[in-house]
């Protein structure tokens, strides 16, 4: 009987650390699970929920829709959900062209201040320095904590002709009910979060802004969808997620983006030191194992235009 409840007791700490995992994780946009890379290729569902699934709040949930970004990149009609952008799909009886989009995702919620302040490192300037060495248009999502938090940075990204810098809210917080532990914006107060991210770019210099907003988590439903549309952004959200949230093998993060990779696809990844370190590493294998493979990397706004 002893032993019974000692390996109930080990297995309710084990379930305890992993449900505290997985609220350290809520502080990465666009994961697939925490250390997805070390097990392998994983598929991005978590954040890609499928049509007509009702969230907990009420809304429904919405897909990304990928096409052509001539009609999903269109300001959407007063009262209309913001489009939504997932990966390029050639056009019927077109040869799809080898081109690839890496996104990063610079995340910091605005209640981590704290932890900063403590030392630990949401940046990753390392990282930056590997994609302008290896000549890698890319685009960055960042949050407008981020930006208040590292000025110097968002605006060394922001006014490098290499970037492209969308909008990842202000505070990193949720934009639904059910996402990753993260805490959720009021609905009335979504547009004022995006806005207020716009804000913190403007004073720290970045000037390469593009009208596209990532969902923290990636997650949205049609509600989050119309409550953004009026600051004119499309939802970017990605087919291949890289894994390397809080991982520690770089072959297993560069594996699995190279497994997931076809023509036109965006992938997620992230500028964020303390929980995706290994994500320089990954991203200098992953540069000339597509190179050689025939593919040309992209910003979002060019794959968008197909």
């Amino acid at each position: 009987m002893i032993g019974y409840f000692r390996r109930v007791t080990r297995l309710v700490r084990r379930y305890a650390f992993y449900l505290a995992l997985g609220a350290l994780g809520a502080g990465l946009a666009g994961c697939g699970a925490p250390g997805t890379a070390d097990r392998g290729p994983v598929s991005p569902a978590p954040s890609t929920p499928s049509a007509g699934a009702a969230s907990p709040d009420g809304g429904t949930r919405v897909p990304p829709r990928p096409g052509n970004p001539r009609q999903q990149g269109r300001v959407p009609a007063a009262g209309g959900p913001a489009p939504v952008f997932s990966r390029a799909v050639p056009r019927p009886a077109t040869a799809a062209p080898k081109v690839v989009a890496l996104t990063f995702d610079a995340d910091m919620t605005a209640d981590q201040g704290p932890r900063a302040a403590r030392g630990e490192r949401f940046d990753n300037p390392g990282l930056i320095e590997a994609l302008r060495a290896l000549k890698v248009p890319s685009t960055v999502f960042m949050t407008g904590r981020w930006a208040e938090e590292y000025p110097a940075q968002a605006k060394s990204i922001g006014t490098d002709t290499l970037f492209e810098t969308g909008n990842h809210s202000y505070s990193h917080y949720a934009f639904t009910a059910d996402c990753y532990g993260l805490p959720v914006v009021d609905r009335a107060r979504m547009l004022a979060d995006v806005e207020r991210a716009r804000r913190a770019f403007e004073r720290a210099g970045v000037r390469n802004t593009v009208p596209y907003f990532r969902f923290p988590g990636g997650c949205h439903d049609d509600a989050a969808l119309r409550a953004v549309a009026p600051a004119g952004v499309t939802a970017v959200q990605w087919d291949v997620v890289s894994g390397d949230a809080f991982a520690t093998d770089a072959g297993a993060v560069a594996e699995q983006v190279l497994a997931g990779v076809r023509p036109g696809s965006l992938v997620v990844m992230h500028c964020t030191r303390s929980a995706a370190p290994v994500t320089e590493e990954a991203v200098r294998r992953i540069v000339p194992a597509l190179r050689d493979r025939g593919y040309r990397f992209v910003k979002v706004s060019e794959l968008m235009r197909g």
